[in-house]
């Protein structure tokens, strides 16, 4: 701070104006003043220089200047006008799916993470996924399996998917997936799922679909044709293997990604659990009237631009046959699934490959024998650019004699589809797909073709990979 320094024979006035009294530092010598503001100065800035080295303080930041605040007056506004700067609506219409950190150690950092969680409890992620297509077939009777796949020669609504998810605690978190269709409103998944368990375990509680293979546990916006692989429709049904039930899963400390999961769920529902009690309407008496499944994952990234994930899988439980007791005869159901990724990190088209493979082998008592039958799903997908792929999926089931569900499923079937997607943005897609059925019961083949339409708006997590 500059010091005022006057003549000797000035008359000074204090900062109010009136005259200094007795020789105050006022009337001083101009000398004597100037020294004595050197020494106070200096003083000064050695009580700062020595604070400075001790506790090595954050320097202020400069203010900004006119011109550098009306620049960024502009590009705030600019950013407001596109989109980008509002938490609930960024570019492409879709709010991202929040982070919530991890909860703080002690009592003040859990109350502040409760504050937390409870504003996201009051303001979950919601999104509405639809998914209609345009289909035609050769045949009148075509032999879709999935509940959702185009069906029919004209439109068909495939679903309107309505997603809400938040945590509910630091302890747990709430999904639940409704859909809407032609033939009504259903609970697809509704689960309460841990989040803070030890020893690498979670627990998973409600109506969820059962991890059996890759396919199963996956929704139809994340699906790369627009129907449902046939080999699914006909062991799992045509909703997928899904039930009211608890599930446990645990990360293995060895030096891979490998993941066990074991789940006990209701094993009843034409649509939900085809091979087990079915359409039965089953008490359950013990343990061994539910279903029961335990599943193996392992992840190996083989390098930077190479990933693979191999899966085993076993699902157990009554069917609804039985020599006089129904349930009396169990199913057996095994999986394998294979998925390879090449992904090369340098590419800005953001180019992928990927090969995956399903197969799955049924054992089912029925009264007086044992039915056996298997299938094979294989697909390759090529996103060759920034919004376009192609893909290509062949299939394989074997059918059984005098089957209780498929009584004219006797024998192979194969199925070849090929399709073709563009993605006008990562929230909508467009996909022709053709597909050509040999049913072998049937003279001629199935040909169809589809013109698939889906769009997502709202705040949507990422799926398992």
């Amino acid at each position: 701070m500059p010091f005022p320094v006057t003549p000797a024979d000035a008359t000074p006035t204090r900062p109010d104006g009136r005259a200094p009294a007795g020789g105050t530092p006022w009337a001083r010598p101009a000398g004597r003043r100037v020294a004595r503001g050197l020494a106070t100065c200096a003083f000064v800035a050695a009580v700062a220089l020595a604070g400075r080295a001790s506790a090595q303080p954050a320097s202020p930041a400069p203010a900004p200047s006119a011109a550098e605040m009306e620049a960024l007056r502009r590009a705030t506004e600019g950013d407001r006008a596109a989109g980008r700067t509002s938490p609930r609506r960024p570019a492409g219409g879709v709010a991202p799916t929040p982070v919530r950190p991890p909860a703080p150690g002690g009592a003040a950092g859990m109350a502040s993470y409760r504050a937390q969680a409870m504003v996201g409890a009051m303001n979950p992620d919601i999104s509405l996924i639809l998914d209609v297509a345009a289909g035609w077939f050769s045949d009148d009777k075509p032999l879709q399996t999935g509940a959702h796949d185009p069906s029919r020669t004209g439109f068909t609504l495939q679903q309107l998917e309505l997603h809400m998810a938040s945590a509910v605690d630091p302890y747990f978190e709430l999904q639940t997936n409704i859909v809407f269709a032609e033939f009504g409103v259903e609970v697809e998944e509704a689960y309460a799922r841990s989040l803070s368990l030890p020893a690498g375990l979670q627990l998973r509680a409600g109506q969820f679909l059962a991890r059996l293979g890759r396919q199963n546990p996956t929704h139809p916006h994340t699906w790369a044709f627009a129907d449902q692989p046939i080999l699914n429709g006909k062991m799992l049904g045509s909703e997928g293997l899904r039930g009211l039930g608890m599930e446990l899963t645990w990360l293995t400390p060895l030096p891979w990604y490998a993941e066990v999961v074991v789940s006990t769920q209701m094993a009843n529902g034409a649509c939900c659990a085809r091979s087990f009690w079915g359409g039965a309407a089953l008490p359950v008496r013990t343990p061994f009237d539910l279903m029961q499944l335990v599943r193996l994952q392992q992840f190996f990234p083989l390098d930077d631009d190479w990933s693979l994930t191999w899966g085993l899988s076993a699902a157990l439980g009554p069917n609804g046959t039985g020599n006089g007791r129904l349930g009396s005869n169990r199913t057996d159901l095994f999986a394998t699934d294979l998925y390879v990724r090449y992904r090369p990190v340098a590419s800005r088209v953001r180019a992928a490959l990927s090969w995956q493979t399903e197969a799955m082998l049924r054992r089912r008592q029925v009264p007086g024998r044992q039915l056996r039958d298997w299938g094979l799903t294989s697909q390759v997908v090529w996103r060759y650019a920034l919004r376009w792929e192609v893909g290509v999926r062949g299939e394989h089931v074997t059918g059984v004699v005098d089957d209780p569900l498929d009584p004219d499923w006797s024998s192979a079937r194969q199925r070849v589809s090929a399709q073709w997607t563009f993605y006008p943005s990562h929230f909508s897609r467009l996909r022709l797909q053709g597909s050509v059925d040999r049913p072998s019961w049937r003279i001629a083949p199935v040909y169809a073709a589809f013109l698939a339409l889906e769009v997502l708006i709202g705040a949507h997590g990422s799926h398992d990979f």
